[in-house]
């Protein structure tokens, strides 16, 4: 991901001149001649247009190949691919209406109000078009260029690869006046294409009804409503004006689900800021095109520290960012600079604000569609074009500096923010110098509380944090001291979701954390110096206790990032109770365990309940046997699996809005087994 550090960026000499091509308004001669084109364009979509590369006999042998793999990822592929489909008329032109169900059976339907897959016969294979379509790897329209001039899906290997992972698909489609229909089983056709009957007259489209093979799936083929549910809205947003649905025929009292948002990024800003206090109501939009790249950028300022910024190519989710990811940076960079200069905001002692000072604070959404995306990186979601990012430089540099110049309140808070963000930012590298100095990134001066572990082999160290002295005594006296290292920690850490860096590496708790664990922080971290491979959270089994463990995964989310995504992090589950009855011992775990082992157990001698409300009431010896030995403890492994809402998670949890946060707790509360007040 590239970093500017707010030095002006000289475009080439072609990107400075007048782009003919820049967007304008259109007369309603142009207006007309577009709709002929269309039109046209709609009669010539027919078999001729269907390219054939390869076939699909490799599919069922090797799947993870064509979707990743065959987990939970690979089952929610199969939709996206279909969907993709329908996307792909909505950009030509030709659709404004995607229908997304899942059956009763966890089968899935998805319907488009496009032209309809071509039924005629292909040139090349002497078989039906839509015969073709599934039945044939890379095979459709967007390859031979004449079927559409953009296209969705990051692998293009669409129909025909959930036809080979599907137990039973099956396609209707409907165009010229007839309704056509051939269904296939694990990729090979069952019934062969035949027309059902007459289409009304308006009628176009195709409906696709899949369900995936569990021979293939083994892991599960139950789709999750939520998966579905954000990826469906995220494609709203990135196709304004395209209505998208969801049923889930599943559940007990299924509803359906629109998403339709006529703002398209301008709302899906929106949308992210819901719990957050923004500097201005609406976000700046921007749309154009230029040399056939279409690039639309919303942005909006918070009160926060926080900065959000997601990006898109041909509405894949580029996770690794890209050429139009650093057109955009280089572009934000560069104007808030030169118009702080131009307006004398700056003082003569005021250096130019980095890109991570006019970052501060930001929400932003950059969407692109190229009409030949080039992708790379460890997972193929980067994108490489270099004139993508001249493109997204331009346009956005264009609208960004007119809103500042027309709106000189706001751009005075934006340049304020920034100019704040740089003091911060000059007092935490202060900050981090001191702590290097005196024992941060350095293993040869650890924490004075903390008790470290013998073994130098982090693959089977464990660092478990405690709350409080009592706790981390019992935990010191109890554990393996070849594997297990103690740090306790007093009350409540800092709040970094309301903390600049400056002042998150002013506070001791934190700061012998960082030490601890030896991977630096921020921008420096570096998992691969992990000195544990086990992070493991352990605190009292309480709403302070809850707390505690809320604060340090945001820290660890924000700063700590990769050990999560490693797998590094868990939470400690330490029981509830203890019941004993003569020499019967056992540790329960909630409220429903221990009436039914209180019912199993005889009236006489009568048992002693021990109720644990904090980890300080047990021993080293009853901590060791229930939190802390591997052959006996249960522990609670931290996984992020959806970035994104993790993200408004910890925002909304732990961000300055209290409404949210109080109609969370209340839609939850009934949730809840145990609340100590």
């Amino acid at each position: 991901m590239s970093e500017d550090h707010g030095k002006d960026f000289e475009l080439p000499a072609e990107a400075e001149a007048k782009d003919e091509e820049a967007e304008h308004p259109i007369s309603q001669q142009e207006a007309e001649a577009k709709e002929e084109h269309l039109e046209q364009l709609a009669k010539d979509y027919d078999a001729s247009q269907i390219q054939v590369l390869e076939g699909l006999e490799a599919v069922r042998k090797r799947p993870g190949m064509y979707i990743g793999s065959t987990s939970a990822q690979g089952l929610h592929h199969l939709v996206w691919e279909i969907i993709d489909n329908g996307i792909d008329e909505a950009l030509a032109g030709f659709a404004d209406v995607i229908n997304v169900t899942v059956e009763p059976d966890n089968s899935v339907t998805v319907t488009d109000n496009g032209r309809g897959i071509p039924v005629d016969i292909q040139e090349k294979t002497g078989r039906p078009a839509l015969e073709t379509v599934y039945t044939i790897l890379h095979a459709g329209g967007k390859f031979g260029g004449g079927g559409y001039k953009v296209s969705g899906g990051l692998h293009g290997v669409g129909a025909s690869v959930v036809n080979a992972l599907s137990e039973e698909l099956d396609v209707t489609v409907s165009r010229d006046g007839k309704r056509y229909y051939m269904d296939f089983s694990r990729g090979k056709v069952h019934t062969e294409m035949k027309v059902i009957g007459d289409a009304p007259e308006h009628e176009h489209g195709t409906k696709v009804h899949f369900k995936p093979d569990p021979d293939i799936f083994t892991e599960t083929i139950e789709y999750d409503d939520q998966t579905l549910t954000t990826r469906i809205r995220e494609l709203a947003f990135l196709n304004k004006g395209l209505k998208l649905t969801f049923t889930d025929k599943r559940a007990a009292t299924h509803e359906l689900l629109e998403f339709h948002y006529e703002g398209g990024l301008k709302s899906y800003v929106e949308f992210l800021n819901e719990d957050k206090d923004v500097l201005f109501p609406e976000p700046i939009y921007v749309e154009g095109e230029q040399k056939g790249i279409t690039v639309e950028v919303a942005i909006q300022y918070t009160t926060g520290y926080r900065s959000t910024l997601l990006t898109f190519a041909n509405n894949i989710h580029t996770y690794e960012g890209g050429t139009h990811e650093a057109g955009f940076k280089t572009a934000l960079t560069r104007v808030i600079n030169d118009y702080a200069k131009r307006t004398g905001l700056f003082k003569d002692n005021d250096d130019n604000l980095s890109g991570e000072d006019v970052r501060e604070g930001m929400t932003a959404v950059v969407s692109i569609k190229h009409p030949d995306p080039q992708f790379e990186g460890q997972t193929k979601t980067k994108l490489g074009n270099s004139d993508a990012r001249s493109v997204t430089d331009r346009l956005f540099s264009e609208t960004f500096s007119k809103f500042l110049m027309e709106n000189p309140s706001t751009a005075r808070a934006i340049v304020d923010k920034g100019l704040l963000a740089a003091r911060a930012r000059v007092a935490a590298k202060r900050a981090r110098e001191v702590t290097r100095k005196k024992s941060g990134l350095e293993i040869s001066n650890l924490p004075g509380k903390l008790a470290d572990n013998s073994s130098k082999d982090p693959e089977i160290s464990e660092l478990f944090i405690v709350e409080g002295d009592s706790a981390g005594g019992s935990a010191k006296s109890g554990r393996s001291r070849l594997t297990q290292a103690i740090l306790p920690i007093r009350g409540k850490i800092l709040n970094v979701e309301k903390a600049s860096m400056d002042k998150i590496l002013a506070n001791e708790e934190i700061r012998s954390l960082f030490t601890a664990m030896g991977t630096g922080f921020g921008s420096d971290f570096n998992v691969a110096k992990a000195r544990y491979h086990k992070l493991i959270i352990m605190t009292d089994a309480d709403v302070d206790g809850a707390h505690i463990r809320t604060l340090l995964l945001t820290l660890f989310y924000r700063y700590m990032r990769p050990i999560v995504d490693a797998g590094y992090v868990y939470i400690a589950q330490p029981p509830l109770y203890q019941v004993r009855q003569g020499k019967f011992r056992k540790y329960i775990d909630s409220d429903e365990e221990l009436k039914t082992t209180m019912a199993q157990l005889s009236a006489s001698p009568k048992p002693v309940i021990q109720r644990y409300k904090g980890l300080g009431e047990m021993d080293a010896e009853q901590l060791w046997d229930t939190t802390m030995n591997p052959d006996n403890r249960r522990l609670l492994r931290v996984e992020v699996s959806d970035a994104e809402e993790a993200n408004q998670v910890f925002e909304m949890l732990m961000g300055d809005k209290v409404e949210p946060r109080r109609e969370f707790i209340e839609d939850n509360a009934t949730f809840v087994d145990n609340l100590d007040v």
